[in-house]
């Protein structure tokens, strides 16, 4: 061993296993454990060169007696339950100066409940977000930590060290107290089910509506990924739709059960927006879509009962310009819809969430990296507390995109082909711009079944209408 640790990792699973060795390969000596030890085994053993800087322990005791003071131990566990077993396991065996960090896709709420519960230990907790996958896990990943400022002094340069980088800064940041690294990573994850699926939109428009091969669908992606769309999600879309199935030969994506999992981050955002009481239809509309996927039998059933959809589009109806557009304008109303609701959390818990950084350390490690996002952080930066719709370059860009997503969603609508996604972001998109909605009649309802008063627009004082507190029969 090249040096006595004062790191170790607990969870040695497909992320858990890739940190380790990145943080390895940085330098690092670093004590390991996993329940199962049959997988610290199997680990060491495919270590390689690396094997040397790894400190493999068989007990949770023999693991901690590895560290040396103070200790710093990351979890790469299950989030939920498991993690607060896991601190209960190390509770009696850390000391004064010992920090544990989750860095696994807790629930940012159970993150702010463990930090108080450990207020009053020897050691410290804090939860830091990690997206990438496993590539990005092993050779950088996007890096949202929620802490103290202690904490992140102390563990900060290995953090930085261990994240992409984008020309060189590291894509690794501290959010805020508490919770906010894991609250930044969960709207990532949200915004994240939103860009996928509104690719798998456009993508049905081309497949069903227009008639696209999986080739000539690969060919668009691979175009759109050389100009503004740019990103991790339309290259790897652009891969996939090239892909052939090897036991059938055929395009791989014509095999794909279309049932879409979900392991709850991109629920959670939306369960968070409604206590902020920040509107995020696009994400609320790629989550739903991923629940009506699951119902492939009442899906067949609805096919027959009421006749199968989509139809084929008319010749000529729509182009890949126009989806591209469509594509463009959907974006950048679904990533102001996730800033908004990051500025609201920020004023809501008193967090002061770094929007502008926010935005450079997902440019790259992270699964929504794009090269949209360096416009992003520019303009977060340029007109603080501004929603992006109404900053340069957006305003601009939507003027020029917002036609063609309205033909896109009103063509594609017509034909049967579902676009829930980029719909809930033209929806949005209206009622941004619309200075008097029919929320005055919602208003007089209120009023007329529950005296619930309402403001006048003349200003003048007038608690209830005409009709006096009439109750609802």
């Amino acid at each position: 061993m090249e040096n006595a640790p004062h790191l170790g990792l607990i969870g040695l699973g497909t992320m858990g296993a890739a940190l380790a060795l990145n943080i390895a390969e940085k330098g690092n000596a670093i004590a390991v454990f996993n329940r199962t030890g049959s997988v610290t085994d199997a680990f060491m053993a495919s270590a390689g060169a690396l094997a040397g800087r790894l400190t493999p322990a068989r007990t949770l005791e023999e693991f901690v007696a590895a560290i040396t003071p103070p200790r710093s131990i990351i979890l790469m566990v299950p989030a939920g339950p498991v993690v607060d077993d896991q601190i209960a396991r190390l509770r009696p065996l850390l000391g004064p100066g010992d920090l544990v960090i989750d860095a696994g896709n807790a629930n940012y709420t159970d993150t702010e409940r463990r930090v108080r519960d450990c207020a009053g230990e020897a050691f410290d907790f804090m939860g830091i977000g990690v997206s990438g996958g496993e590539d990005g896990a092993r050779h950088g990943p996007s890096i949202m930590a929620g802490g103290d400022a202690a904490h992140w002094q102390r563990m900060g340069p290995l953090l930085e060290a261990i994240s992409a980088k984008y020309n060189d800064e590291p894509c690794a940041a501290l959010m805020g107290p508490g919770g906010a690294g894991h609250f930044v990573k969960m709207v990532h994850n949200g915004i994240e089910y939103a860009d996928m699926q509104m690719i798998a939109e456009t993508y049905s428009v081309m497949r069903d509506g227009m008639g696209f091969a999986a080739d000539a669908v690969a060919d668009t992606f691979e175009a759109w990924n050389r100009g503004p769309l740019a990103s991790y999600l339309i290259e790897i879309s652009g891969k996939v739709a090239r892909a052939a199935d090897p036991i059938t030969g055929g395009p791989m994506l014509d095999v794909i059960l279309d049932k879409a999992g979900q392991k709850g981050t991109g629920r959670w955002t939306v369960i968070e927006a409604q206590h902020l009481a920040v509107a995020i239809p696009v994400i609320e509309a790629a989550v739903g879509a991923r629940n009506l996927s699951a119902r492939l039998d009442d899906r067949q059933k609805g096919a027959r009962v009421f006749g199968a959809m989509p139809q084929s589009l008319p010749t000529g109806s729509l182009d890949t310009a126009t989806l591209e557009q469509a594509l463009i304008a959907g974006k950048i109303l679904c990533y102001a819809q996730g800033f908004e609701m990051l500025a609201r959390a920020s004023a809501q818990f008193s967090w002061d969430l770094p929007m502008p950084a926010i935005a450079r350390i997902w440019r790259n490690g992270c699964i929504i990296r794009s090269e949209m996002l360096n416009d992003m952080a520019r303009a977060l930066a340029e007109a603080p507390g501004e929603n992006l719709i109404f900053a340069s370059p957006f305003t601009a860009m939507l003027r020029e995109s917002a036609a063609a997503l309205r033909k896109t969603v009103t063509t594609a609508t017509a034909a049967g082909i579902a676009v829930p996604a980029l719909a809930a972001g033209l929806s949005w998109f209206d009622t941004m711009r619309t200075p008097r909605t029919p929320a005055n009649m919602i208003q007089a309802q209120r009023d007329f079944f529950g005296a619930h008063g309402y403001e006048r627009i003349d200003g003048k004082d007038a608690p209830h209408g005409p009709w006096g507190h009439a109750a609802a029969h």
